[in-house]
């Protein structure tokens, strides 16, 4: 779905093409963080431009950048498309905001925006390994290239090594390129004040203007997929549910892990991250935890673990940041445990059905055998040698005996000196 907005330079709106003297404009928000949410929105509004028949795409940019992997794949989008492109940097255009707009055909700039300091920075704000740095350079060669741009800049913006201080980039620092300077190297064909001045710059003054945005579901799915917010909720689903354990019925721990683990999917869903299979091994190794509880054995509750483990490392664009993601919300599920344990013991909650505590002690009448004190002093015969158990005959009853230690042969006269449970211990008679 997107928000329609109709208008041209005389601010006259008009009702269809014709009436925008031919052309179509598609308008699509470039902003906040780059990451999966904004490439499956492009994908979404692209080909919605695509199909409505657009002369040009206007992407409107305002980002300090994001995930290199999320602006490759949108740089490559944006290659693909056979209508005309153009960057609007409104604001900034940093980082991998700066790759996908030299990804465009055209790029302007109003007076005050930047574009550049693309180099590649960890989650921890460190920098990122050689690898990385190298084929992120690399990519914004090739990306200034393939629109005939001069590719020493752009590398200069990944590169902080490469020496333009004519620029403001001394040895040292990435290069950022105000208005002036970018259309000095040619990375910017204009400087305008706004979209309507945009518009005619373009000779597009009279064009009908789509104006899209994103969706409420698209926003939400941008919000829930950022690696923070999943992170998050990864944490509140294993400290909810393992609180849940230790509660009676089913209650507000409960519910949050829940909720947490249907946010985590839904926004993954609605990214395009995550797909069916997925979601079906979600369900099978919820059915395989529930059925634990009445198969014995173990094996059913692990591989359910398994498959819950497995559906969340598919949904992640990154297996990596998943993997620690999960490695988080298990050390909280830890040391959550742990406290509960000691504060609450396992006699409260789900546990309370599933562990055994009856006893059969002696003061409820359970005897696990006879103590046969009566038998001490009675004399008999072994029945068999005695290394050192064997059978003994005492008063016609056949009994289980062991000697002190010593061997006693068959037939030898033998007297009960001590009972113990449902040991008997026997002496030969000299």
């Amino acid at each position: 779905m997107f928000v329609a907005s109709l208008y041209n330079i005389d601010n006259i709106i008009h009702a269809d093409k014709e009436e925008g003297g031919g052309h179509l404009v598609y308008v699509i928000p470039i902003e906040r963080e780059v990451e999966r949410g904004l490439e499956a929105f492009l994908d979404r509004t692209t080909q919605e431009a695509i199909e409505a028949g657009a002369d040009h795409i206007i992407f409107e940019i305002d980002t300090p950048g994001g995930r290199v992997d999320s602006a490759g794949q949108i740089g490559s989008l944006l290659q693909n498309l056979q209508v005309p492109t153009t960057s609007f940097i409104v604001n900034e255009a940093l980082s991998a905001g700066s790759y996908i707009a030299l990804n465009t055909d055209n790029i302007y700039f109003v007076p005050h925006a930047t574009m550049g300091s693309s180099g590649v920075i960890n989650s921890d704000g460190t920098a990122a390994n050689d690898k990385a740095q190298s084929a992120w350079k690399e990519r914004m060669i090739a990306a200034a290239e393939s629109k005939g741009r001069d590719p020493l800049y752009a590398e200069a913006m990944a590169d902080s090594s490469i020496d333009l201080p004519e620029y403001g980039a001394p040895d040292g620092s990435f290069l950022t390129l105000g208005p002036n300077d970018a259309i000095k190297v040619g990375y910017a064909e204009g400087i305008v004040d706004d979209r309507i001045e945009l518009l005619y710059e373009l000779n597009l003054s009279s064009a009908t203007v789509e104006e899209t945005e994103p969706s409420l579901a698209e926003e939400v799915a941008r919000f829930l997929t950022n690696p923070v917010v999943y992170s998050i909720l990864l944490s509140i689903a294993s400290l909810g549910l393992i609180v849940e354990l230790y509660s009676p019925g089913f209650g507000v721990p409960g519910i949050m892990g829940i909720t947490a683990l249907i946010l985590f999917f839904y926004g993954h869903i609605v990214a395009g991250l995550a797909g069916m299979e997925a979601i079906v091994l979600l369900l099978l190794g919820i059915i395989l935890i529930i059925a634990e509880f009445f198969v014995p054995g173990g094996i059913l509750g692990l591989i359910g673990v398994g498959a819950i483990l497995a559906s969340l490392l598919m949904s992640g664009y990154d297996v990596g940041q998943m993997a620690m993601s999960l490695g988080i919300a298990f050390l909280v599920a830890i040391i959550a445990s742990i406290i509960l344990f000691r504060r609450i013991g396992l006699d409260k909650g789900v546990f309370r059905h599933i562990i055994l505590r009856d006893s059969t002690t002696t003061d409820l009448g359970y005897v696990s055998s006879e103590n046969r004190l009566d038998l001490i002093g009675l004399e008999g015969v072994a029945l068999t040698a005695l290394r050192p158990s064997g059978i003994g005959e005492f008063d016609r009853e056949r009994l289980d005996v062991v000697s002190e230690g010593s061997f006693i042969d068959k037939g030898t006269s033998v007297k009960i000196v001590n009972v113990e449970g449902a040991r008997i211990v026997v002496r030969e008679i000299s």
